[in-house]
C-alpha cells in the first residue's frame, strides 16, 4: 500500500473500531435486533469508506493521503474540488496566515474533502437501494416496506451530512477571506463541526455547556494524538537512516522507540475515533429530536 507510518497506525485504529462494531452487530443480529438490516448496511458503508480512504478498494488514486500540510515544502495531496482549490489558493497568497496557521487551515480543507467523499459514498448507496426498490415496484413486498424505512433513515443522514458540508464550506470561505479569528473557541476541524452541529441540536443550555466542556477535553486528546503522529513520523525517518548505517546497537534502540511510539499512536487514534463516534451519535439524536 506504500502507507506512511502514521497512516498505518490510523488504518489499524479504523480496523479495530470496525471489528468491534461488527462483533456488536453479530450479537444484535443473534438476538433478532437488526431485522431491517440498517446496522449491517452502515457497517458495509463504513468498511467501504475505510477501503477507499487507504487505497484498498482496487482503484488508483482513491487514497485520502496524510493530512500533514507540508511535505518537502508542498501540499501532499489535491482537494479534488475547484471551489476548494480556489479558496486554498487565495488563502496561501493572502499573507494573512503564518506557516502554522496554513498548516491548520490545510487540515480543515482536507477534513472537508473527506466529508464530501463520505457523503458521496452514502449517496451512491441510497441510489442503489432506490434502484432496487424501483425494480420491485410491480411486486410490492414486506421487504420493500423495510427498505423504505431504511431509505428514510439514510435520507436523514444525507441531510445531516449535507448541512455539515455547507456549514463547513461557509466557514472555509470566511476564514480564507478574513483569516483566523483569534477569539475562536476551537481549532480542530472535527471539534468545530461537532460544536456547530451541537448548537443546532435539541440541547438545553446546561447540556450544551456540558458538551462544550467535553469538546475541550476531546480537542486536547486530538492534539495529543497529533503530537504522537509527528513523533512517530520522525522516528520512522530516523529508523530508516540508522538501518542504512548498519549500527546494530543504535538500530535496536531506535526500533524499540519506534515500536513504543507506534503502539501509543494506535491506542490514541482508537480512543479519538471512538470518542468522535460517541459525540456524533449524541448530536445526531438531538438533531433527530428537532425534526420530530
Amino acid at each position: 500500500l506504500h502507507l506512511s507510518a502514521v497512516k498505518l497506525a490510523e488504518l489499524h485504529s479504523d480496523l479495530k473500531i470496525q471489528e468491534k462494531d461488527e462483533l456488536s452487530w453479530k450479537k444484535l443480529k443473534a438476538e433478532g435486533l437488526d431485522e431491517d438490516g440498517e446496522k449491517e448496511a452502515k457497517l458495509r458503508r463504513n468498511l467501504n469508506v475505510i477501503m477507499t480512504k487507504y487505497g484498498m478498494n482496487g482503484k488508483k488514486d482513491s487514497q485520502l493521503v496524510d493530512t500533514n500540510y507540508i511535505k518537502d515544502g508542498t501540499e501532499s495531496d489535491t482537494l479534488d474540488d475547484p471551489r476548494l482549490e480556489k479558496l486554498w489558493s487565495k488563502a496561501k497568497t493572502s499573507g494573512k496566515f503564518s506557516d502554522e496557521d496554513l498548516g491548520k487551515l490545510w487540515r480543515e480543507f482536507k477534513h472537508h474533502k473527506e466529508k464530501i467523499h463520505e457523503y458521496n459514498i452514502l449517496l451512491e448507496t441510497v441510489s442503489r437501494t432506490e434502484a432496487d426498490m424501483h425494480k420491485n415496484v410491480i411486486n410490492p413486498s414486506e421487504e420493500n416496506v423495510v427498505k423504505e424505512e431504511i431509505l428514510h433513515n439514510k435520507h436523514r443522514e444525507l441531510k445531516e451530512k449535507l448541512r455539515s458540508i455547507n456549514q463547513g464550506f461557509e466557514r472555509l470561505r470566511k476564514i480564507s477571506h478574513q483569516g483566523y479569528d483569534t477569539t475562536s473557541e476551537f481549532e480542530e476541524p472535527r471539534v468545530i463541526d461537532l460544536w456547530d452541529m451541537a448548537k443546532s441540536a435539541n440541547f438545553t443550555e446546561k447540556e450544551l455547556e456540558s458538551f462544550r466542556e467535553e469538546l475541550k477535553h476531546f480537542e486536547a486528546k486530538i492534539e495529543k494524538h497529533h503530537h504522537y503522529q509527528k513523533q512517530l513520523e520522525i522516528s520512522h525517518q530516523k529508523l530508516k537512516h540508522v538501518e542504512e548505517t548498519g549500527d546494530k546497537d543504535h538500530l535496536n534502540r531506535n526500533k524499540e522507540k519506534y515500536a513504543m511510539l507506534e503502539e501509543k499512536t494506535k491506542e490514541l487514534g482508537y480512543k479519538v475515533k471512538k470518542h468522535l463516534q460517541d459525540l456524533s451519535s449524541r448530536i445526531s439524536q438531538g438533531l433527530q429530536h428537532n425534526e420530530l
